[in-house]
Parts: C-alpha cells; sequence; structure tokens
C-alpha cells in the first residue's frame, strides 16, 4: 500500500521550459532517456537557474502534460512573474489532489519513483477519486543529508 493522501489545494501558476516527449507512452526506458536529456540541457544552459530568479519558493516543478495530443514534459518554478519567452504558463486549478510524498538520491531518482508510486500504486488503490488528465507534477521541496526530498501532486476527483 502505498502512503498518499488527498489534498485541498488552491490554483497556482507555474511557469516551464518543456520538450516533446517522442517516445511510445508504453516505451518507459525511452521516456525516461528522453526526460534525462532534457534536465541534464536545462541544468547545463542556465534555463533552470533563469527560472530560479523568478520563483516565488525554492521548489522545483517537473510537470507532465497533454498539450495538442503531444505528451509534454517541463522543468519549471511557481511563479506570478512575466512569462519568459519560450516558456509555457501552466495553470493548475484549485481542487482535490493526490500527493505521494518521497525521497531520492537524485532529483531524477525522486521523480521516477514518485511517478511510479503515483500512478503504478496509489492511483490504483484509491477508490473515491480517479485522475481524469490535466497536468500533474513532481515537486523537488528541499535537499537534507545527501537526498532530495519531494511529493507527486495529480489533480483528482470524487467519483
Amino acid at each position: 500500500m502505498t502512503n498518499y493522501t488527498i489534498e485541498e489545494k488552491d490554483n497556482f501558476t507555474v511557469i516551464g521550459f518543456g520538450t516533446e516527449l517522442k517516445s511510445h507512452y508504453t516505451d518507459s526506458a525511452g521516456i525516461n532517456k528522453e526526460k534525462s536529456d532534457f534536465w541534464q540541457a536545462v541544468n547545463q544552459d542556465g534555463r533552470l537557474d533563469a527560472l530560479k530568479a523568478l520563483a516565488a519558493n525554492d521548489y522545483i516543478f517537473t510537470v507532465n502534460e497533454a498539450v495538442n495530443n503531444k505528451m509534454m514534459h517541463y522543468a519549471g518554478v511557481i511563479s506570478e512573474e512575466s512569462a519568459p519567452e519560450e516558456t509555457r504558463v501552466i495553470q493548475f486549478p484549485k481542487g482535490k489532489y493526490l500527493v505521494v510524498r518521497g525521497e531520492g538520491k537524485t532529483a531524477e531518482e525522486l521523480n521516477t519513483k514518485l511517478t511510479r508510486m503515483a500512478f503504478g500504486q496509489a492511483l490504483n488503490e484509491e477508490n473515491n477519486y480517479a485522475y481524469v488528465g490535466g497536468p500533474n507534477a513532481a515537486v523537488q521541496m528541499e535537499q537534507r543529508n545527501g537526498l532530495v526530498f519531494g511529493e507527486m501532486w495529480i489533480p483528482v476527483v470524487k467519483i
């Protein structure tokens, strides 16, 4: 059984740089490689640092969203600032969210672990709420003792 909660969240806005994931949605190895390559690029070319300068807090968001029948993946931050060119403004609605907490040795490990726990276990165990689409996010919240701590936030509706 996965440790998760259903929480009410206010609406919030994430500004992010993104990439289209071109691997088939069942090709987890291909998708994970594309995500890893993307994160390496945004860390090296300064895009993530540019976003951090606009952030309302220290959280780093990994957002997945279907846009125009494309699987999109974003590196982002919560911000009310004007979005820089080439970024996407991603609106998360007020409502109920399935929240899964976890830790990893790296941000990439944390994101992979949270995604597996949320989509592979928690949503299957939850009988009162369902994910009906929309953006979801893995949120890196803090680092301590050599580990990255965070949460997965998935919007859900009561069924």
